[in-house]
């Protein structure tokens, strides 16, 4: 029986300038064809292939942007027709829980998706299964494409959405987001075990998961599972009317009125937590898509529990890439905001991962990484502003992708020392916002010891001294999971944190 993958549904958004990978399922041995036509019926690509393991993969020649499109699949018993299809640009937003923020939930979102009109940018939300079942396999065959328009996007990514909004305004052409997160996961849930084995730090998340579950069933997990949910959505309906009768309200006031959230998953072989959980019900499937790039969000689920987080970063680039066939996809990621609880010490295990971050974006080729070291909220792991998430990360699209000219937050380039001062060279000149001395700049010396740094801003030059280190020879910025940082480019865009 021919079946499409919903991606190739009504409304779609095909990679414009690229190879279009359109795929699905048949018969072994059907020959299964496929036309591109455009609005006026006429002829834009042909090609067929034969199906085995129950999948087809139909390879058509790039095309240029352009709507109104249709596609006709058949294995000469049935036949399906997709209609409104356009060819654009095509990103996959991944992650955890602040690339899955949805637009109803954003600052802006509701007033927005009152009255937002914009049937060139559209999107597709992949279906949250941690594993294959019958449930997962209807939530697949229903999932397709929206439009946005007057009432729809709300479950939207609120960064994705912001993103795509920008780059559909500048580029005149359709944008098509696929979306394919789930909140609280780490970095190696959205990779599969064999590749997970291929680093050490993947192999140690993926036997301290099975020493940790041991012995638990499938059957015993669901039932956790399920009592976990009860717990989790009666909090979330709390809070939810707390924050409707008390617009604006802090999360302390939440976590005052209706206690603190319940987030304790419980682990087993069937949670979207585990190592691996989520690649092959989630990432798979959308797999070769043609894609322009990737947008990703995601590293506070695994701040505090390794210390080579760019490995595994690296190592999921280099995994989506594989998949998605394309050896230089674009990966845009997002640095990890300031953050804290109320109430909890500072671990300092954030600036780590944000350095490892940084790594990732200065190690691999064509990645490029947003700096919101100025966004993060006291108390609040969810900031609610995901505009300056999207556009941020449209910046660096402009630079990375489309070779343009996009702002980019200033970075440390060079250093020397002098006696006892140490001199930053940055790439651009530096200000304070709020015309007081810089901020959260530490030197220490041949000890080791960091002690808070007096700073003086001359252009792009950084003059740092230190009362007792009489001889420097490192330098950190903003080492602290929460602080506030006061040393901007004149884009407006903060310093990169650093130690060096």
């Amino acid at each position: 029986m021919l079946k499409i993958s919903p991606l190739f549904s009504d409304g779609a958004v095909l990679c414009r300038e690229k190879e279009l990978r359109i795929f699905g399922g048949a018969e072994d041995g059907a020959r299964v064809h496929c036309e591109l036509r455009d609005g006026k019926d006429a002829l834009l690509a042909r090609g067929s292939d034969i199906a085995r393991a129950g999948r087809f993969l139909i390879l058509l020649p790039p095309q240029e942007a352009r709507t109104g499109c249709r596609l006709v699949i058949t294995d000469g018993q049935d036949t399906v027709t997709s209609l409104d299809i356009s060819i654009g640009e095509v990103f996959l937003a991944g992650g955890q829980s602040n690339m899955e923020m949805e637009l109803q939930n954003a600052a802006e979102g509701p007033e927005l998706i009152a009255s937002h009109v914009n049937p060139l940018v559209r999107y597709f939300n992949v279906p949250k299964y941690a594993r294959f079942c019958p449930e997962r396999d209807a939530a697949w065959d229903r999932a397709g494409w929206q439009a946005i328009g007057p009432g729809r996007g709300k479950d939207m990514s609120a960064a994705a959405y912001f993103f795509a909004m920008k780059l559909q305004r500048h580029l005149q052409v359709p944008v098509g987001i696929v979306d394919s997160y789930w909140g609280g996961t780490s970095v190696t849930c959205w990779m599969d075990e064999a590749w997970l084995g291929r680093t050490g730090e993947g192999l140690r998340y993926l036997r301290e998961y099975r020493e940790r579950t041991a012995g638990v069933s499938l059957d015993a997990y669901l039932e956790k599972e399920r009592a976990f949910e009860e717990t989790i959505s009666a909090w979330n309906a709390r809070a939810d009317a707390f924050r409707k009768e008390h617009p604006g309200c802090a999360w302390t006031d939440v976590d005052e009125a209706v206690g603190k959230c319940p987030w304790n998953p419980p682990e087993g072989p069937g949670s979207p937590f585990r190592p691996a959980g989520l690649y092959d019900s989630m990432i798979e499937p959308l797999q070769p898509l043609s894609l322009t790039g990737i947008l990703f969000y995601q590293g506070e689920a695994d701040a505090g529990l390794t210390g080579e987080y760019e490995v595994l970063m690296m190592s999921l680039i280099d995994r989506w890439r594989t998949g998605f066939r394309a050896e230089e996809l674009p990966f845009l990621f997002v640095q990890l905001p300031m953050w804290i609880d109320a109430g909890a010490e500072d671990s300092r295990t954030w600036p780590r991962l944000r350095l490892a971050q940084s790594r990732v974006r200065d190690r691999m080729r064509n990645t490029g990484m947003i700096c919101l070291l100025d966004q993060g909220e006291f108390n609040n792991i969810h900031p609610a502003d995901k505009r300056v998430v999207g556009e941020r990360l449209f910046e660096t699209a402009r630079r990375l992708i489309y070779g343009e000219p996009g702002e980019e937050a200033p970075r440390v380039a060079s250093r020397r020392v002098e006696g006892s001062m140490m001199t930053l060279r940055t790439t651009q000149p530096l200000l304070t916002r709020d015309g007081r001395e810089p901020a959260l700049l530490e030197l220490a010396g041949t000890d080791g010891r960091y002690r808070p740094a007096r700073a003086m801003l001359e252009g792009p030059l950084l003059h740092l001294t230190a009362a007792g280190v009489e001889h420097p020879v490192q330098v950190r910025y903003a080492w602290t999971d929460y602080g506030s940082v006061n040393l901007f480019g004149g884009n407006g865009l903060p310093l990169e944190p650093f130690e060096l």
